[in-house]
């Protein structure tokens, strides 16, 4: 039986995203996001958890990425969970988890830093679509014996 392992993620970056360019020319952008939940434990004290998670973007979704995500930036990403072994500079196995993203969208206005108190907002540049770099399913007519089905090629 197929599986599916799909991640659906909306939370905050903790940095910049961190740019390389590989010697094959594939670029990648990786960075964190925070997620974040609040509830009332069993004593009614209100608990706010926050999950950490690493994103691994590739080619156009990094070139996307390092244009216009910024520290603190809300970010809306679909990806699938990857884990990768090693073994580090001490000889010890050590083991990650990321999430390959597929999909990105960028949540939120665009957030201006301005110094010094200007009386009036900057113009905001319009936020890119959003990009996915899987191809879409593609749709049957499952009107097979229905009318119009003297067009099927068998």
């Amino acid at each position: 039986m197929a599986g599916v392992n799909k991640v659906i993620l909306l939370g905050n970056l903790g940095a910049d995203p961190e740019i390389r360019s590989l010697p094959s020319g594939s670029k990648v952008a990786t960075f964190n996001i925070a997620t974040s939940e609040a509830y009332n434990n069993k004593d009614g004290v209100r608990v706010e958890q926050t999950e950490w998670h690493r994103i691994e973007l590739w080619d156009n979704l990094a070139n996307i990425a390092e244009q216009y995500l910024h520290k603190g930036d809300s970010v809306y990403v679909e990806g699938k969970i990857r884990t990768e072994e090693y073994t580090d500079k001490d000889n010890i196995n050590r083991r990650v988890t990321k999430i390959r993203g597929t999909a990105m969208t960028l949540v939120g206005g665009r957030r201006d830093n301005q110094e010094g108190g200007g009386s009036a907002p900057a113009p905001q540049a319009p936020r890119p679509a959003p990009v996915q770099t899987t191809p879409p399913t593609p749709e049957f007519n499952t009107n097979a014996g229905g009318e119009g089905s003297d067009d099927l090629p068998f």
